[in-house]
């Protein structure tokens, strides 16, 4: 075995060193470089969208004239939509989680269905537009419908809350199940009573992204039928239905400059739902996580 003298081990250290600075200075320019250009992509937006995003832009509905153009009846719509896509991928997923961590086992057929909802969340968008015009469009009798694009976008996000409330409910300790099991408690009185509620916070978190996810997503909507110009405001879970990424996508297809400011301020609205959509998940995760006072 070679003996390693003093001088062969400083220029290994010295070396070692240079390459550790060489990495972290690679990884600093990849931060910088990204941020640099979502900055520049922001700017560009603020400048060409900034002036049309007025009370009349959200409350007036979409038009041939640029200049009178507005996003009242998609706003409403991506809202009626994350409100169904919510409440079903909500119920679905969360008892599925349920079901998979505390009913299922440690069998290998629960591995096997763990790994299959794993990999359906990197399914791409527009797979699901094809199921869901395939089962609720045609099959179900829905239409081209509000409901049939939430029953849509809930597919879409049901493989993320799943993953999501699975972890939640797994973080968990297990001495909590143990302790009620003691006292006499029931499998259901454990988990609706200490389980979900320590849960909860993490299933919340997850829902919200989930759903962030939902509200950006325009190839499944594209293809469940959702109108480009909607010049009225869906009265019913049946109605024709646009929704903001539809809407911006129209106007950037359009030749008037006017159409560019307004999915530029369209862009504008759509990146302010996400955000406060994304803190209002850190602060509610905050709220329940902190312990109550007194």
């Amino acid at each position: 075995m070679a003996v390693i003298g003093p001088t062969e081990f400083t220029q290994g250290m010295a070396r070692r060193k240079w390459r550790g600075r060489a990495f972290h200075a690679m990884c600093l320019l990849a931060v910088v470089l990204a941020l640099g250009m979502l900055a520049v992509l922001l700017i560009y937006l603020v400048l060409q969208g900034w002036t049309r995003v007025n009370w009349d832009f959200l409350t007036s509905f979409p038009s041939r004239h640029p200049e009178q153009a507005g996003i009242h009846s998609a706003l409403l719509g991506s809202i009626y939509l994350v409100i169904i896509a919510g409440f079903v991928a909500f119920v679905l997923g969360v008892g599925a989680a349920i079901y998979l961590e505390e009913y299922a086992g440690r069998h290998w057929i629960n591995r096997v269905i763990q790994v299959n909802i794993a990999n359906l969340a990197g399914v791409p968008s527009i797979v699901y537009g094809l199921l869901g015009l395939e089962i609720f469009v045609r099959t179900m009798g829905m239409g081209k419908s509000l409901l049939a694009g939430g029953f849509t976008l809930g597919l879409l996000v049901l493989p993320i809350i799943i993953i999501a409330a699975e972890e939640a409910i797994r973080a968990v300790p297990s001495s909590v199940r143990q302790g009620a099991y003691g006292l006499g408690a029931t499998r259901w009185q454990t988990i609706w009573h200490l389980v979900l509620p320590q849960a909860f916070p993490g299933i919340l978190t997850g829902m919200i992204l989930a759903v962030s996810r939902a509200i950006g997503e325009t190839a499944p909507l594209i293809v469940v039928g959702a109108l480009a110009f909607v010049p009225f405001a869906p009265d019913s879970p049946f109605s024709r239905f646009s929704a903001l990424p539809i809407q911006i996508f129209n106007w950037t297809a359009r030749p008037q400059a006017g159409f560019h400011e307004a999915a530029a301020a369209g862009i504008i609205v759509l990146l302010v739902v996400l955000l406060a959509m994304n803190a209002a998940a850190v602060i509610l995760r905050n709220k329940f996580q902190s312990p109550p006072e007194g």
